[in-house]
């Protein structure tokens, strides 16, 4: 999740009221932050990737400022008209196609502001941009600039520039290997034979999206103009960057200039598009969701302290505005939730929700519970290993043939590329993690396996296992037996029996399965010498496992 770092003064300004840092961190959490840290003059804070406005603390203090009465209502942008065009050339169509862009003027920049804008781009490339793969923006000093201005695509080697920080002139193709941005970004463009850049009218680079910027046109504390162009594939994704990024510069001070986008084949954009969006909220809906009994003026105040415009078009239904920079408003619940942020999440009071009845475990966690105490009362000691498994655990070293377990289409590590099918190889890796350790040794685990079912939707199934391994140097059969005749008698299981059976994990002749009413629903015995060679031990080693599915208290373990 992104954290940003507000400075108290600063902070204090933008809203226009002192607030101590005791204040702040009393009150930022009621518009949806988390605090992350506090310093004596300063808060750390960690926001909703769906908040993007919260990416500068110009955002912040406009939501805050709401809340606390300051400033209600729906912010209003005025956005003039320009002469700055932006052409585009039909090649970028193949690489990265779309782009949008403004102009602000007026700004009076510090080296304080500039890095809250830095910090803000690289948020926004990551909660909107993914990486700079949608979107990407460029900001620029627009005075050096001849209008006006192109984008389009290029040969790798037909263009040649001074990209920022690099100090040396490069060619395109050169700035995805020797520079520190290509080399992390190039990917995104490498797959094409042209690459996309942004041009003045003189032909001089201004910008190399999605990797960086030159020299030409950087942003500093001498800057009062700004050209702001923001590429990608996704021409949804370009245009809510650039409402975000052009209303937190006009809360700045800066005042907005639209430019004319110009494609090819007669299409054409005026960006930025500033203008509130329209939408409906049900009086009613919210109160249900909520638990409240507001009117529609109570539910109006609530939206304008969020900084939205409502008002009642009909009974219990209100129109209402959205500004441009709430991209995470998308649906009535949406809405809801303000309400709930306007009125105060502190004033809600807690209630239980009705119900004939209280809570009670599922039978499922009832009866797991009860196995892990007997197996404890045993002098067994519990293990949790992980459900993700490899190959050579599961089946090589406990003798078996692969079988069609469930593999990850996509394993971080080769030792974890399939699902467990059963618990016992997990319980022989514990063993050998501890073959140094005191013996006699007995672990045990209750846990998820996890089944072909081609009948289910997903096609797979969970089931709850337990498994037990006992290994000193005179571990055998009978000990086992023992173990589970005392298990299944605490469970109060009757109509079980063993039946001999050939297993190749365990030993021949001292191996069985277990049933019950006639069904097998496990298997115990005496682990095949191969099995510990494969794992490294030297003790034997005798174990059971049961598919505790079948067992009758799984539909009577909540009243056991």
């Amino acid at each position: 999740m992104p954290v940003i770092t507000l400075q108290r003064d600063r902070f204090c300004e933008l809203i226009g009221r002192e607030m101590s840092i005791q204040e702040l961190e009393e009150w930022l959490p009621w518009i949806g932050l988390d605090i992350e840290d506090v310093g004596p003059d300063y808060i750390k804070v960690e926001y909703n990737p769906n908040r993007m406005d919260f990416s500068s603390p110009v955002g912040i203090a406009r939501a805050l400022k709401g809340l606390l009465g300051l400033e209600l209502g729906l912010p209003r942008y005025e956005v003039r008209e320009g002469p700055v065009e932006l052409l585009v050339g039909p090649a970028v169509a193949k690489v990265r196609p779309y782009v949008v862009g403004a102009v602000v003027r007026g700004l009076r920049l510090d080296e304080g502001l500039i890095q809250e804008l830095i910090e803000m781009q690289e948020d926004l490339h990551w909660g909107i941009g993914r990486g700079r793969r949608k979107m990407a923006i460029g900001l620029h000093d627009l005075a050096p600039v001849k209008t006006p201005i192109y984008y389009d695509a290029v040969r790798p080697d037909e263009k040649r520039f001074v990209p920022l920080e690099a100090g040396e002139e490069m060619s395109l193709a050169e700035v995805l290997v020797k520079h520190e941005k290509g080399r992390a970004y190039g990917h995104l463009i490498s797959f094409s034979d042209v690459y996309p850049v942004i041009m003045d009218a003189e032909g001089r680079v201004m910008s190399f999206p999605p990797i960086i910027n030159s020299e030409l046109t950087k942003v500093g504390p001498w800057t009062q103009e700004l050209f702001i162009d923001i590429t990608g594939t996704d021409m949804e994704a370009i245009r809510a960057a650039l409402r975000i990024l052009t209303t937190t510069l006009a809360d700045m001070g800066g005042q907005v200039e639209a430019i004319r986008v110009r494609y090819p084949g007669g299409r054409e954009l005026r960006t930025p598009d500033l203008r509130p969006r329209e939408t409906v909220l049900r009086l009613e809906e919210a109160n249900r969701l909520i638990g409240l009994s507001l009117t529609a003026q109570e539910a109006i105040e609530c939206l304008r302290k969020c900084r939205l415009e409502a008002e009642e078009i009909g009974p219990g239904l209100l129109k209402v505005l959205v500004p441009p920079y709430r991209i995470d408003i998308m649906h009535e619940v949406d809405l809801v939730e303000e309400v709930a942020i306007g009125y105060g999440y502190f004033r809600l009071e807690p209630r239980r929700p009705p119900s004939p009845r209280s809570g009670s475990p599922h039978p499922k966690v009832e009866l797991a519970r009860r196995v892990r105490l007997i197996m404890i009362g045993m002098g067994f000691t519990e293990v949790m290993n992980f459900i993700l498994t490899n190959e050579r655990i599961h089946y090589e070293f406990m003798r078996l043939e692969p079988g069609r377990s469930i593999r990850l289409a996509n394993p971080v590590s080769k030792e974890y590329s399939i699902l467990r099918e059963w618990l016992l190889p997990g319980l022989m890796a514990n063993l050998a993690t501890n073959v140094r350790e005191r013996y006699p040794q007995k672990l045990f685990e209750v846990g998820d396996v996890i089944l072909r079912a081609e009948e289910a939707e997903t096609k797979a199934e969970r089931r709850i296992h337990v498994a037990a391994a006992i290994a000193h140097s005179r571990a055998g059969y009978a000990e086992a037996k023992g173990c589970l005749d005392a298990l299944m008698r605490g469970l109060g299981v009757v109509g079980w029996h063993v039946r001999p059976v050939e297993h190749p994990s365990f030993l021949p002749g001292r191996v069985a399965e277990v049933l019950l009413h006639g069904e097998a629903i496990g298997l115990i015995g005496e682990v095949h010498p191969e099995v510990l060679v494969g794992f490294g031990l030297e003790n034997p080693v005798s174990a059971f496992e049961l598919d505790l599915e079948f067992l009758p208290h799984m539909q009577g373990a909540a009243s056991a």
